[in-house]
């Protein structure tokens, strides 16, 4: 869904829909979703979706996700039409245990590019920031190639036990001699070597990236995570692991030191990516040159998340503290509020029981090599304390605090909600200093 943001943690803005008329589109789209999740026809509910969500969520998860949302919510009785959040219909969902917002987006061609669930409360009649049930987005949005005659770009394929991951390697034209090379990490989420989501993420972020340093007389790796745009997956949701993630990067990075072609190696871990490349640097028997957090936690994922509910209803906290409870006893929960869903889904409660163990600060001192920590002071997702824990267990490390920088490494307003409709806006540029600063570090390093 466009208007959506998700990165794998959770965002929440409450905000009005204005009363408009529904549309008939609308009325039929979310009349047939009513009469196939009531009869469980998960066949006629994908046969809704728009191709990119097929892809992100194959028929077996469509009908597993059925399953568990009738175990714990119910038939749906009726929906009223309460106006439009930008273009998603938002609904009042009644169903047999609870009622729901339904946030339900349409393409051009009226098939569901997003659908959306949310906590109904009577004196809000729909959410700028509904949670995902259902997971109608989650796949990447397909990669476009850099147009900029000075640069020349790759197809770079891996192998893998788990699979074939896929990236782009981005090399300015006629490169004389060896060149610096940066891995780019990319943060939570379904997200794509070029920084988007079928979520409601359209940034370009990692696209951009790759241009201003291949500009810049440095080379760049950025790839789909697994099971996501073209970097295929046998691992199951269930079963994919935080150190999945690492084993990924180190592949990339094994392979990057071993070409000829490149000076050094850099990593650039973005939000949860961050973590993901210092794992990544302290298990390895080489350590590549540097390193650059972009964006990421100073403390474990379960704190972050945590310190993000605090706008969320008191329930919602109540029952992401809960089921966290349960994870460091390492145990699952079954039953999850549908507003949890995104982030604490039972298929992925064991990543998450995977990625709450490590502690950013304890890792980032286990590394030897140069380290650049850049963050903004309108990240709405990752704040200021969180670059500063980092830089406190890394005295050696170099802070860059960027103002007006936000979580997708481009001009954020201070408004959330002004804040998360940059994050739909793919050609906003990154901003200067998050450039000039990654170019003059990685020059830097001997």
């Amino acid at each position: 869904m466009r208007k959506v943001l998700v990165f794998g943690i959770l965002l929440l803005i409450a905000a009005a829909a204005f009363a408009q008329t529904e549309l008939p589109n609308y009325k039929t789209a979310i009349g047939n979703f009513k009469q196939y999740f009531n009869s469980s026809d998960a066949d006629d509910l994908f046969k809704m979706f728009s191709p990119e969500v097929k892809a992100g969520l194959p028929l077996d998860k469509t009908k597993d996700l059925l399953t568990s949302m009738h175990a714990q919510i119910g038939n749906l009785k009726q929906t009223t039409f309460t106006g439009y959040f930008h273009t998603a219909g938002v609904y009042k969902a009644d169903f047999d245990k609870t009622t729901l917002l339904i946030n339900l987006s349409l393409n051009g061609l009226n098939q569901v590019d997003g659908l959306y669930f949310n906590e109904f409360k009577p004196d809000e009649k729909a959410s700028a920031a509904a949670l995902s049930n259902v997971q109608a987005a989650n796949t990447a949005a397909s990669q476009t190639a850099i147009n900029d005659p000075s640069l020349v770009e790759s197809p770079v394929s891996l192998s893998t036990l788990a699979g074939t991951l896929s990236g782009t390697l981005t090399m300015p034209k006629d490169a004389p001699g060896k060149l610096p090379v940066v891995l780019i990490i990319a943060g939570s989420g379904p997200t794509d070597r070029d920084g988007n989501s079928g979520m409601g993420l359209q940034t370009n972020t990692y696209k951009m990236i790759a241009q201003q340093l291949g500009r810049a007389g440095i080379a760049t790796l950025r790839y789909d995570k697994r099971g996501i745009g073209q970097s295929k997956t046998s691992v199951k949701e269930a079963d994919t692991r935080f150190t999945d993630m690492v084993d990924d990067a180190t592949a990339f990075m094994g392979m990057l030191k071993e070409d000829t072609r490149f000076s050094k190696v850099i990593l650039l871990g973005h939000s949860e990516g961050s973590l993901v490349g210092m794992l990544t640097i302290v298990q390895a028997e080489t350590p590549p040159n540097g390193f650059i957090s972009a964006a990421g936690a100073g403390e474990p994922a379960e704190f972050v998340i945590e310190e993000q509910l605090k706008s969320s209803p008191p329930s919602v906290t109540k029952e992401y503290k809960r089921i966290v409870d349960s994870l460091r006893k390492g145990k699952t929960t079954d039953k999850v509020d549908p507003a949890l869903y995104s982030v604490m889904r039972p298929s992925i409660q064991k990543y998450m029981m995977s990625w709450m163990q490590y502690d950013p600060q304890r890792i980032i001192k286990r590394i030897k090599i140069p380290i650049l920590i850049v963050q903004g002071t309108t990240d709405i997702q990752v704040g200021v304390d969180q670059a500063d824990k980092l830089k406190k267990a890394k005295s050696e490390a170099i802070l860059k605090i960027i103002p007006g920088m936000s979580h997708i490494l481009k001009e954020g307003p201070a408004d959330k909600e002004q804040n998360f409709a940059t994050y739909n806006q793919p050609d906003l540029p990154l901003k200067p200093e998050f450039v000039s600063t990654v170019i003059d570090f990685v020059k830097s390093i001997k």
